[in-house]
């Protein structure tokens, strides 16, 4: 009988993987909220799933952002050669007149030995002079590498001490784990890119070295200088190329350390889109942009009916534009209370009618025409207003009486 009864179980688990491979041979793929089929790797927490944007701005703020050094390494290099290119001129005038000033020092310095103090102190702050804008250059090209991968972003967390940064296999862990391994690729590459690069520019111009003994001084300067300034462009091209290897490479390996298992997303999402405190607070937000908006539209309303402590509605007609008068704001108590105020403040009408007050509340919609059957009572109030502005001399309008059912036919208190 146990037999019998095993038998029908195994069925139904090989009909349940052949009903799961059908399903992913006919191209079906999980969501992220959907459990699916989890595979073994999935089931022991692998990280599968992209990070959300949750997760990469909270690791921006922490001051977790992909960085290259061989792009910043690049930039620099590539960027102080083009600064002696272009300031080449400049900077040689500067260097002559400092070493000029600096072999030739005036003869009372033999006899005033207190001053070498002070001149060195000016030849110091010459040869600053004379370098700061190759300085400047190289400086303003350090920004370009963090601005290039991910952007400028001061944390202070990053500046705070990590105890985890002093435990032993942790440094072990960095010494002979994929990054090192990355690392040390990085290192063959830049001795191949560089030493492959200055040695085809050294091969090129061999016999122009060899010159250099049988030229005057002046020229062999030159040519020298020529020749120095194609090696270092050379070399700043190879440092480029690996540049544009390591930064897409530190972008991927950033984002594959953010990545998160199928429970972390599932995490995520609950807590960013089910808690009830954000809700409750995505809710506070709607109903404050929407009494701000309200509270915007009453200064062009042309009338506000109450109950002169509870209830306000703001009317407004446009007898071109509107085939009836439109709700622009209402509330009760607080609410209430700011229309009449916003309304005041802007010399909108008020007028006291409770029952139209609040036949107008339970009835009216935000944005839309009053019900047909306020029309009349309504009507009255628009009427009364129209004189009251019209009004100059004489007796002053006489408020209406409205009469109105507070509740439709059928209604209920």
């Amino acid at each position: 009988m146990r037999l019998q009864a095993r038998a029908p179980l195994r069925r139904r688990s090989g009909a349940r993987s052949r009903s799961a491979g059908t399903l992913l041979a006919a191209g079906w793929t999980p969501s992220p909220l959907d459990p699916g089929p989890m595979s073994e790797n999935e089931s022991a927490g692998e990280k599968t799933e992209q990070p959300t944007e949750k997760r990469l701005r909270d690791a921006r703020e922490q001051g977790n952002l992909p960085r290259s050094r061989e792009l910043g390494t690049a930039a620099v290099f590539g960027a102080g050669v083009l600064g002696m290119m272009a300031c080449g001129g400049m900077l040689a005038r500067g260097a002559t007149g400092w070493m000029h000033q600096a072999f030739s020092p005036e003869p009372t310095l033999r006899q005033n030995p207190a001053e070498l103090l002070g001149w060195f102190g000016e030849l110091l702050l010459r040869l600053l002079l004379v370098i700061a804008p190759l300085v400047v250059i190289c400086l303003l090209a350090s920004f370009v590498a963090p601005l290039v991968m991910g952007g400028l972003r001061w944390s202070a967390k990053a500046m705070m001490p990590d105890p985890k940064r002093l435990s032993p296999a942790a440094g072990l862990k960095r010494l002979y784990g994929p990054e090192a391994v990355a690392e040390f690729t990085k290192s063959l590459l830049r001795v191949a890119f560089v030493g492959t690069a200055a040695g085809l520019v050294v091969w090129s111009g061999i016999d122009m070295l060899r010159g250099l003994l049988h030229q005057s001084l002046e020229n062999a300067v030159i040519h020298g200088l020529g020749f120095t300034l194609k090696l270092l462009l050379a070399t700043a091209a190879a440092m480029a190329l690996l540049a544009a290897i390591d930064a897409p490479y530190q972008r991927w390996n950033w984002m594959r350390k953010l990545k998160m298992t199928r429970e972390e997303l599932r995490r995520e999402l609950k807590e960013s889109d089910g808690s009830p405190e954000v809700k409750g607070r995505i809710r506070q937000l709607q109903h404050q942009m929407a009494n701000r908006r309200m509270m915007e539209a009453v200064p062009t309303a042309d009338v506000v009916v109450v109950n002169p402590t509870h209830y306000a509605v703001a009317l407004k007609y446009e007898g071109s534009k509107m085939g009836a008068p439109t709700v622009v704001a209402l509330g009760v108590d607080e609410t209430a209370l700011r229309i009449r105020q916003v309304a005041d403040g802007n010399k909108v009408a008020i007028v006291s009618a409770p029952p139209l007050a609040r036949a107008l509340y339970r009835e009216g919609e935000l944005g839309k025409e009053i019900p047909v059957r306020l029309y009349s009572a309504v009507a009255q109030v628009l009427s009364y207003v129209y004189q009251l502005r019209a009004w100059r001399t004489g007796p002053m309008p006489g408020a209406p009486h409205v009469a109105v059912d507070e509740y439709p036919a059928g209604g209920t208190p």
